[in-house]
């Protein structure tokens, strides 16, 4: 097992290397000045622009900006924010709870929602029970999460006025977000099922579980369910990494605090550093989440080996 996660672990290297770089690119690429953006209402004189952008290290040509910047995140150091002067790890740190508890809540409903809707569509294909889970699947997974927050809010805040709009710190915030979140989560969870359990069925011990007389509904959750959430499991993950990054556009729809806003003022304000700073630590989650779920998927699956 050890030499497996060593070999996941770089094989990931050139992937973190390709954000920092590919970001770091981009956002110097972008129009706009961050000593400009910082100075703005203090009518400071040009030598004084000139004295920060020294201090910054941003008179600098870039390729040295970047060897800097490459050096100081193998230290385990993003930098500090241009506008409020912290530490960019401690505004990500800040923040994170805050994305993680929208974007966990959404995967625990989507989870067993998603595997419920899966497995009645299996076990009832081409019945109108499949037909609305299909249906409903391919319309929730093409729509964007934030235009259905947008119906969420105008139906149950704005018409009905049962939850809140906007904002965080109760438990009823929560509820409209993760809603709008979790759909797509969902579908893809649900389609997916449908798809493994079309398969199991189709399988030899079924078969044989069927002569010896067994239940179809033993037959369902003892030998084919199990065997077809196995490679769901895998999807689980990566849709997790996907509700991670949605949870920003969500975050930005329902004004709630979290990494999505902190990179959306980040980007207007020019704060480079904390651009960079949330784009390579969302890297990483995606990275140790993928390690996370090849781990998982070999543990549960006697057929695949650590070797």
């Amino acid at each position: 097992m050890l030499r497996f996660l060593t070999q996941r672990i770089m094989s990931a290297i050139p992937v973190i290397f390709g954000v920092v770089t590919l970001s770091f690119v981009i956002l110097n690429l972008l129009p706009g000045d961050p000593v400009t953006v910082m100075l703005a209402r203090s009518g400071a004189t040009a030598e004084q622009v000139a004295q920060l952008r020294e201090q910054l290290g941003l008179n600098l040509p870039l390729w040295q900006q970047y060897l800097s910047y490459v050096g100081r995140v193998l230290t385990g150091d993003f930098g500090r924010s241009i506008v409020s002067s912290t530490p960019v790890i401690d505004t990500i740190m800040d923040n994170l709870p805050a994305t993680l508890t929208l974007s966990g809540l959404a995967m625990l409903v989507a989870i067993p929602v998603g595997i419920v809707m899966g497995a009645v569509a299996g076990v009832f294909r081409n019945s109108w029970l499949d037909r609305v889970v299909m249906g409903f699947t391919a319309v929730s997974v093409s729509v964007p999460a934030f235009w259905i927050g947008l119906m969420l809010v105008m139906l149950f805040a704005v018409q009905l006025g049962w939850l809140p709009a906007a904002g965080q710190g109760s438990p009823e915030a929560l509820i409209l977000p993760v809603a709008a979140l979790s759909l797509g989560a969902i579908s893809t969870v649900a389609r997916s099922t449908r798809t493994n359990i079309l398969e199991a069925l189709k399988q030899d011990y079924i078969l044989t579980a069927r002569a010896q007389g067994k239940s179809e509904t033993v037959i369902l959750f003892r030998h084919a369910l199990p065997n077809a959430l196995v490679p769901v499991v895998t999807m689980i993950g990566l849709q997790f990494g996907w509700l991670f990054s949605g949870a920003f556009f969500i975050e930005a729809a329902f004004s709630r605090r979290g990494l999505g806003t902190v990179m959306v003022d980040a980007i207007n304000s020019s704060d480079f550093p904390v651009v960079q700073g949330a784009v390579l630590f969302t890297a990483l989650f995606y990275v140790v989440l993928n390690i996370v779920v090849d781990v998982l998927y070999a543990l549960i699956d006697p057929k695949i080996t650590f070797d």
